[in-house]
């Protein structure tokens, strides 16, 4: 008998909270951009405004929607169809910035490649529990557990870096490896799949000329800062410029034709620039708080496709936040991976935001 508990208020707020802060920094860091090249300051906050709007609404239709649906074998191979389809259907597309990643309808555009993530938390945490109920032994056996929970995830990956992704299909395979570990699979056959794709993502690095220069300019932005380290010198301008509160909501320097993608991907950048070392902890708190929330609803989960179903979105929206905030703090190469719910992007906030409302519904559901 399912018991409805009360909302985790702690998860619901954090998430709004970085929701609003996002849309507020949308605003600052791309009011003077959408003006010069769009003639209206408000063109990415509109449009933002709408994305968070439906997907607030879908979130709140998922709360109240039981997850045990989202199990029918129908449904999850619905949903692997569907990516797998929109993945190859990119390549038939127009490029857009050198790149197959976008499919455009009007004025809108969308990453399949996001949708892929939840896509295969949904795929594994189906799978990975239907092996688990047949107990250690069926579950540690390498032909009908490792091989069919891997060979859809690789086959997402894998047209993901085609388009090329590089990093996105690395999150892909990441947390496909959390799931199998936590859903308990042999360490060994976790590892011998990470090991085995290890030389490969170095080859697609080192010999790759642009990845390769990318990585030389992590390590040393000083030495091209006109250009492979410009764009991570003035983050790390911008983050130094904002001290301890910051030059004041909208007052960023950076922002004005300085930073690269200022809106998107290094938007944590501007935030700290106009709020400070305060408003940069503020934002790494509520993300603490929604791993924390994430993390003990999949450990008081009533069921082990409930408890790898947060998990996978858990870990997918922190591990996300952790490769922005690295990139944007120097700590990791550059990556055009964004800052969930508070960077500028449709696809990414309406997958977030649906992901987060399935996390709720699991929170509030014991039995």
């Amino acid at each position: 008998m399912r018991h409805r508990f009360a909302t985790d208020r702690w998860l619901f707020l954090s998430t709004i909270a970085l929701c609003v802060v996002g849309a507020v920094m949308v605003f600052s860091a791309s009011a003077v951009t959408a003006r010069e090249q769009y003639h209206s300051a408000y063109y990415f906050l509109v449009r933002q405004a709408l994305f968070l709007g439906i997907g607030l609404a879908v979130m709140l239709l998922l709360m109240n929607f039981d997850y045990r649906q989202l199990r029918k074998p129908a449904v999850i191979f619905s949903a692997l169809t569907t990516v797998l389809l929109l993945l190859v259907a990119v390549f038939f597309l127009d490029k857009s910035h050198a790149t197959h990643r976008w499919i455009r309808i009007g004025a809108f555009g969308f990453q399949p490649s996001e949708i892929a993530k939840l896509a295969v938390i949904l795929y594994l945490g189906w799978f990975l529990s239907e092996r688990m109920s047949q107990g250690p032994e069926a579950m540690n056996d390498w032909r009908r557990t490792l091989l069919p929970a891997l060979a859809p995830v690789m086959l997402i990956a894998g047209l993901v870096l085609l388009q090329p992704d590089l990093g996105t299909a690395v999150e892909i395979f990441l947390i496909a490896l959390v799931m199998l570990f936590v859903a308990g699979l042999s360490l060994k056959w976790v590892l011998g799949p990470a090991a085995a794709v290890l030389p490969i993502i170095i080859c697609l690095v080192v010999f790759v000329p642009w990845r390769f220069h990318r990585l030389m300019s992590f390590r040393h932005p000083e030495a091209d800062p006109r250009n492979a380290g410009f764009q991570l010198l003035q983050s790390l301008i911008a983050v130094g410029s904002g001290g301890l509160s910051g030059v004041g909501l909208m007052e960023s320097r950076q922002k004005l034709f300085y930073l690269p993608e200022a809106h998107t991907d290094f938007i944590f950048a501007v935030l700290c620039e106009e709020l400070g070392f305060i408003g940069g902890a503020i934002v790494l708190a509520l993300f603490a708080v929604y791993a924390w929330r994430g993390f003990r609803a999949a450990l008081e989960s009533i069921d082990p496709f409930s408890r790898l179903l947060a998990l996978g979105i858990t870990a997918m929206v922190t591990s996300q936040a952790l490769i922005n905030l690295g990139v944007v703090l120097g700590m990791m190469p550059t990556k055009g991976i964004p800052l969930p719910f508070i960077s500028y992007g449709g696809s990414s906030l309406l997958v977030m935001l649906l992901a987060t409302g399935v996390l709720l519904n699991i929170s509030q559901q014991a039995g």
